[in-house]
């Protein structure tokens, strides 16, 4: 009964409907999990809490893909932004910890507005992608995984102007995001800051998330892209800018 209970109250909630749409949107449009949920989640949780509920319900979503994906990784790539990461990660970790959430919760929502710029006016990375590159793209998305919890961002900028095929950058970057959600766990764990209560949380959120996920799929009609492409462009919108401290909600 006490189970049922927490599982019901208003902060709850509003985080499976954050879940839910993530998971929805992620289903017909491919991405904007961490976009949409962490705005919101950010207005009940502490910017640690919010990540670690984000994470756990993330990293078990990608386990049936990887073995699918994995002939088609470019591994000398893969590697370096792996390495990248992990060497950022723990300074964006130290960040985090210390950050304001008022502070964080701006800053999220500022990271999601960009990559919404970035998504909606086509914008490049003109540079060659060249090994190093690669790893600062890698460190990079460590720094800003551990300070934001969204390391996303840098990866698909720069692989839009990989030479790689889809596939292999698909697989890069399942692989490369799996990488990130074990790495900022076992960090946190170190830490001593990873906490029962959001793991807790984060797997309970983990069905409304599926369950989206499963909806946005079934309610995909191929042909319609561009129409996904801006209701998922409408929502992280809308989730960044009610994140915004500037409304007097949360912390």
């Amino acid at each position: 009964m006490d189970m049922l209970a927490s599982l019901l109250t208003p902060d709850f909630l509003l985080l499976a409907c954050a879940a839910m749409t993530a998971g929805m949107v992620r289903g017909f449009a491919g991405f904007g999990t961490a976009l949409i949920y962490l705005p919101i989640a950010g207005i009940v949780l502490d910017p640690v809490s919010a990540i670690i509920t984000l994470v756990t319900m993330d990293v078990l979503g990608p386990l049936p893909m990887l073995r699918r994906a994995a002939p088609d990784t470019h591994r000398a790539d893969l590697t370096r932004l792996m390495l990248g990461a992990v060497l950022a990660l723990p300074v964006g970790l130290a960040a985090l910890f210390v950050l304001d959430p008022g502070v964080f919760r701006t800053f999220v929502s500022v990271v999601s507005l960009t990559m919404l710029c970035v998504l909606m006016f086509g914008w490049r990375y003109a540079g060659a992608l060249r090994p190093r590159a690669v790893f600062g793209t890698g460190a990079a998305a460590g720094f800003l995984g551990g300070i934001a919890g969204i390391p996303g961002p840098p990866v698909i900028f720069a692989y839009m102007a990989s030479p790689h095929p889809t596939r292999v950058i698909r697989a890069n970057t399942t692989f490369f995001l799996f990488f990130y959600d074990c790495a900022i766990l076992t960090m946190m764990l170190i830490a001593g800051r990873l906490a029962t209560e959001p793991v807790l949380t984060g797997l309970a959120l983990a069905i409304p998330a599926m369950a989206g996920n499963i909806l946005g799929s079934r309610l995909f009609i191929p042909g319609y892209e561009r129409l996904y492409r801006g209701v998922a462009y409408a929502l992280i919108f809308a989730a960044a800018v009610a994140g915004l401290p500037i409304w007097g909600m949360g912390h």
